[in-house]
């Protein structure tokens, strides 16, 4: 992004003003004029999100603001892009479920007119947060901006919320891990290449086997620099992975799940395994 003058820094999620954000009166809005376009979400790829880590993907958008108001005096206005899922919440009254907004956000000043902002958003699912507590929280969800002008005083003067087309798929993270035996092994034996695909449960907040996957067996041979896909297995009910295949080259070997609609992809670290 191109940075001018820093004016101002968004408020945490969890700031006195990003409350009287979410929680203002419906029967205060009004227009504001202030516009936010170019929103860019995460680079514009999926979130996935674990049981237990924050995670903050990228944000980044610009401000135009109405006559009256200039970004050299951020104390006036505020705006930021969230995620949302079902209506677009106009008084949450404290509650963040079915919201994903900003952990923190900060504006550089193109003009006295125009702002360029960069931060993220903040999404912690530690069962005390609401932003994901069920594994239906694994979809599309859309996107909304909060717009918000000042009186000199320090009242609202207005605020508004609205919708945007661009949408954010978020995704259940999961996991996978190998074992590959015995080692070493005599040339032209059999390898049995073992593992265990699981997924993010969001209600529990637990890792649970992921069954019925296509998952890549991979291969990469000692003194190259590029895995190669040898076979395809379906995990078991449980997640399991198993299958042998014949020792010809010292070489190791992983397991890839390239994930789905609800489910991030999983790649496990490798095991060598020396051939004689």
């Amino acid at each position: 992004m191109t940075t001018g003058r820093r004016t101002a820094t968004g408020a945490a999620l969890v700031g006195a003003l990003a409350l009287t954000l979410l929680n203002a009166p419906a029967a205060q809005a009004q227009d504001t004029g202030i516009t936010v376009s170019d929103i860019v979400i995460n680079k514009g790829r999926p979130i996935v999100v674990g049981t237990s880590k924050v995670v903050e993907p990228s944000l980044t958008f610009k401000i135009t603001l109405p006559s009256g108001y200039s970004t050299s005096d951020p104390s006036r206005y505020d705006a930021f892009p969230f995620l949302y899922r079902g209506a677009l919440p106009q008084d949450l009254a404290g509650s963040m479920d079915n919201y994903i907004g900003p952990g923190g956000y900060t504006c550089y000043e193109q003009s006295d007119k125009k702002a360029e902002c960069e931060g993220s958003l903040y999404i912690d699912p530690h069962p005390s947060h609401d932003e994901v507590d069920s594994n239906s929280d694994a979809t599309t969800w859309k996107t909304g901006v909060s717009l918000l002008l000042f009186k000199a005083n320090g009242n609202v003067a207005a605020h508004e919320r609205e919708t945007r087309s661009l949408t954010v798929r978020l995704k259940r993270a999961a996991k996978v891990t190998v074992n590959a035996s015995p080692e070493p092994v005599v040339k032209g034996k059999k390898i049995t290449v073992t593992g265990k695909l699981t997924r993010a449960d969001w209600a529990t907040k637990k890792y649970g086997g992921y069954g019925g996957r296509s998952v890549s067996l991979q291969f990469r041979e000692t003194g190259t620099s590029s895995f190669v896909t040898v076979k395809k297995v379906t995990s078991s009910s449980t997640g399991a992975l198993n299958t042998t295949v014949t020792a010809s080259k010292d070489g190791t070997w992983r397991w890839s799940y390239g994930g789905n609609d609800t489910t991030g992809g999983a790649t496990s670290g490798g095991d060598h395994v020396d051939v004689r």
